[in-house]
């Protein structure tokens, strides 16, 4: 807790003298009950003594003063709320792979439907970009809250040949962070060895380029208002090392929700004459994910793909705020006030 006025809480050191205040009115009122000659007369005035109650109104008295104090140094918390400025970067793998049958009708029109019913699902002020990879990557919608274009968008998503997980992932950060678009793209072209990601065109106007910010790495997972949900089902065959890849996401604070697609048996695909069975990498998956604090989903049918995407959109992203609190000690001291009155008169007909 932090205060705007530190100084108003100096008029704290006043509560120890009103106790000492209140202790010696109550010996001084003993000291005139022993000017009575009779204790039964004394007695007879004063009645029932009233106990442990005759103290407490002004002990409730006495908070309420101090919250009050306190308030008037405008304190100050950080307190968790859901965010209102959250952005997720659906990554969605478009190698051949995905057109294995294994997720009816197949797995790319079983993540497509899935993807929409996720869009559809999300918050008005959510913001949600799609990026698609394959051999490379690119930004298919850039981050909008427009759920018709993210729908088109979805739709219009292609086959293509290779997986390049690992340039999915610095695309989607290049989404997320457009300042470090350049230097995302530099490791990408450096790691895959000349096979750089393309930044996609947005289906709306392209913004100017923001000024470039220093980069400083922070705690992983501690970037509460942006995530990405990377959907593939197959190991990486070209592009930087998706666990390289995880790490510099890490650095920024962002989680890479993974979700991996198909059976343990995999199914054939057919192309260029070859049918292969496409299986996926599990474990790195579950390694991404780990990496950057986030959780690894497994999807065996389309059923499964819409329980992830239903998961994954009841996780609330929060953000911390330092706000004043100064609101609920005044509060506080109306109450105790307030309480310390009514018990008075009460149980005295006067107050305290």
């Amino acid at each position: 807790m932090s205060f705007e006025w530190p100084q108003m809480l100096w008029l704290l050191l006043a509560v120890p003298g009103l106790v000492l205040a209140y202790l010696w009115l109550q010996r001084r009122r003993k000291r005139v009950a022993l000017r009575f000659a009779s204790l039964g007369v004394v007695r007879e005035a004063l009645g029932r003594s009233p106990g442990w109650r005759r103290h407490l109104p002004p002990v409730l008295l006495l908070f309420a003063i101090a919250a009050l104090i306190v308030a008037a140094a405008r304190p100050g918390a950080r307190v968790t709320l859901p965010s209102d400025h959250r952005t997720i970067v659906l990554a969605i793998d478009v190698s051949l792979s995905m057109r294995a049958a294994d997720i009816e009708p197949t797995r790319l029109a079983a993540a497509q439907a899935a993807a929409k019913t996720f869009v559809q699902a999300q918050p008005p002020e959510v913001r949600v970009a799609l990026v698609s990879f394959a051999g490379s990557a690119a930004v298919v919608q850039a981050p909008t809250r427009n759920r018709d274009d993210l729908v088109a968008a979805i739709e219009r998503l292609e086959l293509q040949r290779h997986t390049a997980i690992g340039s999915g992932i610095l695309a989607s950060l290049a989404t997320l962070f457009p300042e470090q678009a350049e230097d995302l793209t530099a490791a990408n072209v450096s790691a895959a060895a000349g096979r750089g990601i393309e930044l996609g065109r947005s289906l709306d106007a392209a913004p100017p380029a923001p000024e470039k910010k220093a980069f400083t790495p922070v705690p992983a997972g501690s970037h509460k208002s942006a995530a990405i949900i990377l959907l593939t089902d197959g190991r990486r065959t070209t592009g930087p090392d998706p666990i390289d890849s995880a790490r510099m996401a890490a650095e920024r604070g962002v989680r890479i929700y993974t979700v991996g697609f198909g059976t343990a048996e995999g199914a054939p695909v057919s192309f260029d004459g070859w049918s292969v069975y496409m299986r996926f990498d599990e474990e790195a998956l579950k390694a991404i994910a780990d990496v950057t604090k986030a959780t690894y989903f497994h999807a065996q049918s389309a059923a499964d793909l819409v329980k992830v995407y239903e998961g994954l959109n009841a996780q609330y992203v929060f953000e911390h705020i330092h706000t004043e609190i100064s609101a609920l000690f005044a509060a506080a001291a109306a109450v105790l006030a307030t309480l310390a009155a009514a018990l008075s008169v009460l149980w005295f007909q006067r107050i305290a």
